[in-house]
């Protein structure tokens, strides 16, 4: 599901006068409640409802094996990644750098808000998934970590 088709959702919600709309599309379950200032708030859940494709699932054992203690990171919306808090400033985190829980490595945009997301797990950053500016599917690998 794109950021243009959750912008369409909330247009429809905005000319239908509805104050709250669950859609289910693509293995993702959206849902947009109005705020009592009139406009839509961030109250969107991703959540899966099916099982990732054979195909995915096939590629993230493989990579599992190949890095049995490590743990990944993942995009907890759709959105677009970035690296750092403005163009013009350093990236979060970099390969080999040491995180530690509660540590913001990276911001994921949906709908115009900035979400900080932020590690749950103490390491060092093994790899880096995603290019800047990219657009994540929910779900996705952002950042591998060997745990510490």
């Amino acid at each position: 599901m794109y950021i243009k088709e959750i912008k369409d959702m909330i247009n429809l919600m905005n000319e239908n006068n509805l104050t709250e709309l669950e859609i289910e599309k693509e293995g993702v379950r959206i849902k947009l409640k109005r705020g009592s200032a009139g406009f839509v708030e961030n109250k969107v859940e991703f959540m899966p409802v099916q099982n990732a494709p054979a195909q995915d699932k096939a590629q993230a054992q493989a990579q599992k094996a190949e890095n049995k203690n490590t743990v990944e990171i993942k995009a907890p919306m759709v959105g677009t990644f970035y690296r750092a808090p403005s163009p013009e400033a350093p990236p979060y985190v970099n390969i080999g750098d040491m995180i530690e829980p509660g540590q913001v490595v990276c911001i994921v945009e949906a709908m115009k808000l900035m979400n900080e997301i932020k590690s749950e797990v103490k390491g060092k950053i093994v790899d880096i998934m995603v290019d800047n500016a990219e657009p994540v599917e929910f779900g996705q690998a952002l950042f591998v970590i060997e745990p510490s």
